[in-house]
């Protein structure tokens, strides 16, 4: 008889991202989950108690991951910090994709509400950060300031669906973006 083969929690959240992404929320179960890991189905509910559980996680893990490199940027240089919060943000640009579906998840699951109110808060602190960088650059006289800055920020967040027809690295796709939109939004 073959040994059983198991797989990691991070193997199972790659997984569930992964599928997440192509199926979308809805299409997105457990079955397909496990057709999708080795070993039994069984091995998911040692992580895990259902779909809005994984999901959930997932979410709390990308956001995470986004919180802490985006924690790390050095914010002496302003635009250089704009530009590396875009680096990190291209990195994960699916990060929205997957947090579309957060309001279909069933909240009565601690676990799941738990990771939820964990992505809403790494949300408004990321959200902070881009707004004190932004008047800073503003008042530096490094970003246009005839221009407000809800609009600055939108079109800086838009970046983030430009479709990268060149497939070009994602350090080089933003950069690129980057310059395009320090471009028009400098004095």
């Amino acid at each position: 008889m073959g040994r059983k083969q198991s797989f990691t929690e991070t193997e199972l959240l790659d997984m569930t991202k992964r599928l997440i992404l192509e199926y979308g929320y809805d299409g997105f179960h457990l079955k397909l989950l496990s057709q999708h890991l080795p070993g039994a189905r069984s091995t998911i509910y040692q992580y895990y108690a259902n779909k809005e559980e994984i999901v959930a996680a997932c979410m709390k893990r990308v956001i995470s991951n986004v919180l802490t490199n985006a924690s790390s940027v050095d914010e002496t240089d302003t635009l250089a910090a704009l530009q590396q919060l875009l680096d990190i943000y291209i990195e994960e640009s699916n990060l929205h994709q997957i947090l579309g579906d957060a309001h279909k998840i069933k909240t009565e699951h601690d676990k799941a509400l738990n990771d939820l109110l964990f992505v809403e808060q790494a949300h408004s602190i990321l959200k902070v950060q881009l707004t004190r960088l932004f008047e800073r650059a503003q008042k530096e006289k490094s970003l246009r300031t005839d221009i407000p800055l809800p609009v600055l920020i939108s079109t800086f967040f838009n970046l983030l669906n430009t479709p990268n027809m060149m497939n070009l690295p994602a350090q080089q796709w933003s950069n690129l973006l980057f310059q395009i939109w320090i471009g028009g939004s400098r004095s």
